[in-house]
């Protein structure tokens, strides 16, 4: 027999027969249902005999799921709680990509037997969370189908009896220690929401989420110690010991790879033999296109031997914006005259990149959501919710594909969370190299008012980055630093043509906005007699005193170097480059973006211009009729070049990358 469904129940008549007639549905027929009851005293047992099931002794759900276990004849087994429903074909889906794939351990995923969009949702983030951590922690939300190789099942001594909660985590764990585990992705099976109903959204996430934390940390979780009530501990983050744990987990994984020394590279079963010559060629000159997943196969690749001492960059670069990538582009040119550099990145920055560079990967990003420059955060939580299952699912398996067959050296990050992840759990030297982590390593200023809002920023910084071996920081101030042992601050990155430009002042004012949240503050600006010339809105066309550009390089550089100022938000290319060049600043920061906020606060510190919460007509004609002050100040400050952060770069690359 191929199949054993095994079902505990304890007094289940209301959702068993609807279980048992979605089985008795399916077009895959060579299975036996077996039932485990724990002594039901209403109608249970008299269903399963009425649907011809097996019945057995059960008792809580690992002893029942293991008795019935017991007696199974099926090969597979698979096991199911009493209040699900089977979709169609789920029982062949299931089975054939079980075996396609030569799993021993594996799990469904969800979709809720309710129409609530807040249910579908939640589903629909459940099984994004088991996906994303499969190959890092492999874990089951619940017993929703975990289907098994009995050999193995008997080979770990099934479930763990001893448990009263996460006992089917701690099989699922066991058994993917010694064989392949998957979350399936062709058959997702109903659950039913009466637990949500019944106990409540808030209570089952502190129940579920408190769980789940202590699964990565290694901790198994009682019945009672979750309380079923609103009375127990807070869930506390995983911190970083919990992750350096699970990092030497993961490395440590008996299965990782098969014993004939296999990887399995994407879902489609592609393997690669480490030992085969033709393809550690890949190695060396993987995808010379720059789409993302374009793998060329080894006849396809001429070999280069002198390439194959080169050390192996990753550099991952944050895709908000454009600062990010304008800074990297500057790095990067100067790596790949050293290095083989292999680029990731996403949305406007990987355009930017994939026209200046080869092998440039893109991937999904997190964008902030502004509304009338201000930072709108449960807006912003709903958009990540809602994109970054996709994009962590296709942003780090893109990551992870091409490690597995590149095999990088070392990981750069700027400002790029999934290479993070990557550099943990491959255990892969990372070097961080921003702005944002002044952030969490400087001893600076800031406005009193905007403490919240540097406590969330700093939140959010040091869940991006985790532990790497260096923060390199770029700044136009330089404030104390925490930990100078591992923290080292450089001038501002400077594009090559921003160096050569000889700066003039001439009659007009750029406005500089990247959010195009910002339109009400730029029809303020008619009311200022003044010509300005506006970049961020994708626009080309003027409207009374404002001229609107479309983005191009070598029009904006003349328009920096002629203007008499610069009104910009907090961005930080911008400020810096407006600093090189001796134009004043008026720094509009998006509202609660503390890092813009962080760098208005130190334009208005330093002399440099201004920083306000709004732009008007009163607080506009201050700043002009301050020019001359600012630029006073700005003849002051030094002209500085890049030579520096790419010689110390380079001197790190070399301490830190990993040898092969």
């Amino acid at each position: 027999m191929k199949l054993s469904i095994i079902i505990p129940t304890f007094n289940e008549e209301e959702y068993l027969p609807k279980l048992l007639e979605s089985i008795k549905k399916q077009d895959f027929t060579d299975y036996e249902v077996i039932v485990a009851d724990a002594k039901s005293n209403d109608n249970t047992k008299e269903i399963a005999k009425s649907y011809g099931c097996k019945i057995v002794d059960g008792g809580l759900p690992g002893i029942g799921r293991n008795k019935g276990a017991e007696v199974a004849e099926g090969e597979l087994l698979l096991f199911l709680d009493s209040d699900l429903e089977l979709t169609d074909n789920y029982l062949k889906n299931v089975i054939d990509e079980f075996e396609s794939k030569n799993l021993g351990i594996a799990i469904t995923k969800m979709t809720p037997l309710s129409e609530k969009k807040r249910d579908k949702f939640l589903h629909d983030l459940a099984n994004w969370f088991m996906i994303a951590v499969e190959n890092i922690k492999p874990h089951g939300a619940g017993c929703y189908g975990i289907i098994s190789q009995k050999k193995l099942h008997d080979k770990c001594k099934g479930f763990n009896e001893d448990l009263t909660f996460g006992e089917d985590t701690d099989y699922i764990e066991r058994l993917a220690e010694i064989s392949r585990f998957k979350v399936l992705r062709n058959a997702k099976i109903g659950v039913s929401t009466r637990r949500l109903e019944e106990e409540g959204l808030y209570t089952l996430l502190k129940q579920y989420g408190k769980s789940t934390i202590n699964d990565f940390r290694g901790i198994r979780t009682e019945a009672e110690e979750l309380g079923y009530g609103f009375g127990h501990d807070p869930i506390e983050a995983l911190n970083s010991e919990d992750l350096e744990k699970i990092e030497e987990e993961s490395k440590n994984h008996k299965y990782q790879e098969k014993e004939e020394n296999e990887s399995l590279v994407d879902d489609e079963n592609i393997k690669i033999n480490d030992k085969d010559e033709e393809i550690k060629t890949i190695a060396e000159n993987i995808n010379t296109s720059k789409t993302s997943d374009n793998i060329h196969s080894p006849q396809e690749i001429n070999l280069d031997i002198n390439k194959a001492e080169r050390k192996r960059i990753f550099y991952s670069i944050c895709g908000e914006g454009m600062g990010h990538a304008i800074r990297s582009s500057v790095i990067l040119k100067y790596l790949c005259e050293k290095y083989d550099v292999y680029i990731f990145s996403s949305d406007r920055a990987y355009k930017f990149l994939s026209e200046k560079f080869d092998n440039v990967y893109e991937i999904g990003g997190f964008n902030t959501v502004y509304e009338n420059n201000k930072v709108r955060t449960k807006k912003t939580l709903f958009k990540a919710l809602k994109t970054n299952p996709t994009n962590l699912k296709e942003g780090y398996q893109i990551l992870y594909k091409q490690c597995r067959i590149i095999k990088p050296n070392i990981i750069i990050s700027d400002f790029e969370n999934y290479s993070s992840i990557l550099s943990k759990i491959m255990n892969i030297p990372l070097i961080s190299l921003d702005n944002i982590h002044m952030i969490t390593q400087g001893d600076y200023d800031y406005p009193p008012n905007h403490k919240a809002d540097m406590l969330t920023a700093k939140a959010v910084t040091k869940s991006y980055i985790l532990r790497p071996k260096k923060y390199l920081i770029t700044s136009f101030f330089f404030p104390p630093l925490k930990h100078p042992e591992k923290t080292e601050i450089y001038p501002p990155i400077l594009r090559e043509d921003i160096l050569k430009l000889k700066e003039e002042n001439e009659d007009h004012i750029l406005v500089y906005q990247t959010s195009s949240s910002s339109r009400n503050l730029i029809e303020g600006l008619k009311e200022i007699d003044e010509q300005f010339v506006v970049y961020g809105f994708n626009e080309d066309k003027i409207d009374e005193n404002l001229t609107f550009r479309l983005f191009n390089e070598d029009r904006i550089y003349e328009d920096m170097r002629t203007a008499k100022a610069i009104i910009t938000n907090g961005g930080f290319t911008m400020i810096t480059e407006a600093i090189y060049l001796k134009k004043p600043i008026c720094s509009i920061p998006a509202h609660k973006n503390f890092e813009q906020i962080l760098n208005g606060f130190y334009v208005k510190k330093l002399g440099f211009g201004e920083m306000y919460d709004e732009l008007n007509i009163t607080n506009l004609k201050q700043f002009l009729d301050n020019l001359p002050k600012y630029r006073e100040n700005l003849k002051k400050v030094k002209k500085w070049n890049n030579n520096k952060i790419l010689k110390d770069l380079e001197k790190y690359i070399e301490k830190y990358s990993k040898n092969y």
